[in-house]
């Protein structure tokens, strides 16, 4: 195997005050088997997660729910450098699949982390999400099993994913968590209202999922798209055609932004969010390498004050049509 070329290029950031130092912006590996139609070839995943690497990505994020394949990708693909990259993975559905409802016990908690070290081929997971809270669990015993598996070695931080207020505090008072990872994007910017001030207040790092509005924010999504029959976005009312063809608005606007700045309307998308906070890392994902070189360049792009002041200005006059989940998966998000 040729070895793996690592850049020095990428800029890096602190996940609030943990001290958990990863690239400003990560990897999301879903996309590679999960969500989006079909799983690319196991080959190609591996060779699109070390080219990430050898453009100075340290940070990736898979998990138990995304099928044994993804981690296998991503054990496969980090093995020789391994302890130059930081690992998200996460927890928290019945037997690893999201239709199975929620399992947040401890000792699913301790299972999952066994099984998904032997996946990562490594002996510590450097993040741990909860996936999704589960009511039926305390929130302290959740907490309480990630420190134990802390204090073991085998998890260095722990994070929670679309947790809520009172979740966040109750589990920070148990064990620090690190960063919560949540959808933030130019099109759902909910987290701004109650979420950034908490995780400000508490040292906790944002890692959004989504910051390209799961594609739209590209620009090459219209009313007339055509997704495949197993892609996740078939079921989302914000991709409805009709909601498509109004948030259309959304893109005219940004595309006059990304002009002036001689940038594409991802790397604006990116740019805004990492003007955001010193301790925001997006993770876009994707399945095409000059897709991740487009989104990598996006950490060059400098976004001032008057740049952000047109996109405030053009997003207060936009409403954007469409729940970001269907109601079956809507309450799962915020407890």
């Amino acid at each position: 195997m040729e070895p793996i070329k690592e850049s020095t290029d990428m800029k890096l950031r602190r996940l609030g005050r943990s001290g958990l130092e990863v690239s400003a912006l990560g990897f999301g590996c879903m996309g590679l088997s999960y969500g989006y139609g079909p799983a690319v070839d196991r080959a190609a995943g591996v060779q699109l997660i070390r080219a990430a690497v050898e453009r100075g990505v340290t940070f990736f994020d898979t998990a138990e729910a995304y099928g044994a394949l993804n981690e296998e990708m991503v054990g496969e693909a980090l093995a020789p450098v391994r302890d130059r990259v930081v690992i998200a993975t996460k927890f928290g559905f019945r037997d690893g699949h999201v239709q199975a409802g929620l399992d947040s016990r401890p000792e699913r908690i301790r299972a999952v982390v066994e099984a998904s070290l032997q996946r990562l081929r490594t002996d510590r997971i450097d993040l741990l999400y909860q996936h999704r809270v589960d009511p039926d669990v305390p929130m302290e015993d959740v907490a309480g099993a990630v420190k134990s598996l802390i204090a073991a070695g085998k998890v260095r931080h722990f994070g929670l994913s679309e947790a809520g207020i009172e979740s966040i505090r109750r589990a920070h008072a148990v064990q620090p968590v690190t960063a919560l990872q949540s959808e933030y994007s130019l099109w759902w910017r909910e987290p701004e209202q109650a979420l950034l001030p908490l995780l400000e207040e508490l040292g906790i790092g944002f890692v959004p999922f989504s910051p390209l509005g799961k594609g739209f924010l590209t620009g090459a999504i219209d009313a007339s798209t055509e997704f495949s029959k197993d892609d996740f976005r078939n079921v989302v009312p914000r991709f409805a055609p009709a909601a498509r063809q109004a948030n259309r608005a959304l893109i005219d606007a940004l595309t006059v932004i990304a002009q002036a700045q001689g940038a594409t309307l991802a790397q604006v998308a990116l740019a805004w969010l990492l003007a955001k906070k010193p301790w925001i890392v997006p993770i876009p994902g994707t399945t095409k390498l000059h897709r991740l070189e487009e989104n990598l360049a996006a950490a060059d792009v400098e976004l001032g004050a008057a740049d952000l002041q047109r996109i405030q200005e053009a997003l207060a006059g936009i409403a954007i049509e469409g729940a970001r989940y269907p109601a079956a998966l809507a309450g799962r998000v915020g407890r």
